[in-house]
């Protein structure tokens, strides 16, 4: 082992949460390192984590391609556009993506050497007394010492026993790959990935039928917001089925036998040739601690962090999806900023209320704040508006027609609680909700702002008017 490199902040885990931190930290003089262990397709490292490499980016090139091509046979027409037999090459579809995922991925490098981070390709592991080792791929291993280190080992896919991955069972990783369009295409867990990687192979012309064991749709989004969302995937072909609980899989000759028991406890079969298992995450601490750190995990596997994601162990913080919180990447943006500012001795802070939450289906699905379920069983008093997009002449200019948004004020105060929206590009228009709810605005300061017209931006104007029943273009 060589002689220990000394450093003011070493980073385990160059995801969204520690290329972040790293950055951040070197931006403010901070001597830093950062550690990585990921390998691209390639085989060479590429930075980035999950989110770059096999999760956000590559999803949505895919989901962008898909919807191009579903387009030319469900929207064009509308428009007086008309083709013949049009084709998808797949291995084209899945080149595209890989070619954004080397650009970002080397992006992340490029910018670690222009703020002049140390970068270690390995596997770290914390050690007592803030000492990372390093087992490096080329064999060699190093010994780092941090006066703070920062944990940001992101997260895996949970497997489950029944179900192991492979060449017809699949996770993520495996769901953004395929060399051709799966004929039938089933799907374990109806949340953001499920959705989202069943809506790319459904528009393509895979025959999806989703499992969901919950008896409830997207639970944690709007009431209104998740039903408007079910019959738009409905209307799309997706067979969504709630209260499934799956029990086993068999890899067959003629495909993947998906047993489980229906809503009504009735025992069910599916057969598909691939199988996507979506059911959830878990924080990839596997191997990270060695014994002594001192550092402690919860009951639910994550790293025990308190609200400043300091572990508690001098100098050793935690981040991103190996903490508590919900598992976005923009979540860990936040926390590696907040964390990196902090070690510098300046204020570090996340506001966890004003998170946004985004599914990329289409309609996309967005929201940040409380729900109207969740207010009324806190017994929060409040007032609603909403406006459809099917009112919106931009919208329906575009085609895109479908959705709506909701406005939340507390009844008294008319501050914003919460913002829940579905329908075209409401991935960006969520960000006035948080704009908004982070400078404790009020649903009348929504409604007196100028929006542009026409833009998709004014349902979220008529909709904070609706809150005190003066929308203009819709009945109060």
């Amino acid at each position: 082992m060589s002689e220990q490199q000394q450093f003011d902040v070493v980073v385990i885990g160059a995801g969204p949460a520690g290329y972040h931190a790293a950055i951040r930290a070197a931006q403010l003089g901070l001597k830093t390192a950062c550690i990585d262990a990921a390998l691209g397709k390639d085989g060479q490292p590429a930075l980035g984590g999950t989110c770059l490499r096999v999760g956000c980016i590559p999803s949505k090139a895919l989901l962008d391609s898909s919807r191009q091509f579903w387009n030319m046979g469900h929207i064009f027409d509308q428009h007086g556009i008309s083709f013949a037999d049009a084709k998808m090459d797949v291995g084209t579809m899945v080149g595209r993506k890989d070619k954004i995922v080397k650009q970002f991925t080397g992006g992340i490098a490029a910018l670690f050497k222009a703020n002049k981070i140390t970068t270690f390709y390995g596997f770290g592991q914390l050690q007592p007394g803030n000492v990372v080792v390093v087992k490096q791929h080329d064999g060699t291993t190093v010994e780092l010492k941090g006066t703070n280190v920062v944990i940001a080992a992101g997260s895996d896919s949970i497997e489950l026993p029944f179900a192991k991955f492979g060449e017809h069972i699949v996770d993520n990783v495996g769901a953004l790959d395929f060399t051709s369009v799966p004929k039938r295409f089933g799907v374990i867990g109806a949340g953001v990935i499920g959705l989202e990687l069943g809506s790319v192979w459904n528009r393509l012309g895979a025959q999806v039928t989703i499992l969901e064991g919950l008896p409830t749709f997207l639970a944690a989004a709007d009431g209104e917001v998740a039903k408007v969302a079910a019959r738009e995937f409905k209307k799309q072909g997706l067979d969504i089925r709630l209260g499934c609980k799956v029990s086993n899989t068999d890899v067959q000759a003629d495909g993947v036998h998906v047993s489980y028991t229906d809503a009504a406890g009735a025992a069910q079969e599916i057969v598909v040739d691939k199988l996507l298992v979506a059911v959830g995450r878990r924080p990839a601490i596997k191997g990270l601690l060695a014994e002594g750190t001192g550092v402690q995990i919860n009951e639910r596997g994550q790293i025990q962090v308190d609200e400043h994601c300091h572990t508690g162990v001098d100098g050793v913080w935690a981040v991103g999806d190996c903490v508590r919180g919900p598992m976005l990447a923009h979540k860990g943006f936040e926390e590696g900023i907040a964390v990196a500012e902090l070690i510098a001795g300046l204020p570090g802070h996340v506001n966890f209320d004003t998170i946004p939450w985004v599914i990329y289906t289409e309609p996309e699905i967005a929201w940040v704040g409380k729900t109207e379920e969740q207010l009324k069983a806190e017994g929060t008093p409040y007032k609603a508006g909403s406006f459809p997009f099917a009112a919106v002449g931009r919208a329906v200019a575009m085609a895109e027609p479908a959705g709506f948004v909701k406005v939340l004020a507390h009844a008294e105060t008319d501050t914003v609680l919460g913002m829940h929206l579905v329908g075209a590009s409401v991935s960006e228009l969520v960000h006035e909700g948080v704009l908004t709810m982070e400078f404790k605005g009020s649903a009348d300061d929504l409604a007196r702002i100028c929006h542009a017209h026409p833009s998709l931006s004014e349902a979220v104007h008529d909709a904070a008017m609706a809150v005190h029943k003066r929308a203009i273009h819709k009945a109060n």
